[in-house]
């Protein structure tokens, strides 16, 4: 498994309802690709949000990342809609899992 992990903080006075719609598109479009495990995305109480998805392997994220609607997204995102942000990706992560049972 490859864990990309998406830290961002958006720009103040940004148009939310145009970014949830290329947001929402990006979501559904990466679902979409050969690897795509999972993706999901949480706010921080300061504003800050996380966005993790999982991918079967390094290829598969970094071919996602190449998808030409996708890049058209990320420029957008440098040039409209982020303050920051910072990109974590790694390879195999160290996992550990509970469940507790009934």
């Amino acid at each position: 498994m490859y864990l990309v992990v998406f830290r961002n903080r958006k720009r103040a006075g940004i148009d939310q309802a145009a970014y949830d719609a290329q947001a929402g598109a990006m979501e559904a479009l990466a679902a979409q690709q050969p690897g795509y495990l999972s993706f999901k995305s949480y706010v921080a109480a300061d504003g800050e949000v996380v966005a993790l998805s999982e991918w079967a392997d390094e290829a598969s994220a970094r071919a996602w990342g190449a998808v030409a609607d996708h890049k058209v997204a990320q420029a957008e995102g440098r040039n409209r809609w982020y303050g920051e942000y910072t990109l974590y990706a790694c390879d195999n992560p160290r996992t550990h899992c509970f469940s507790a049972s009934d």
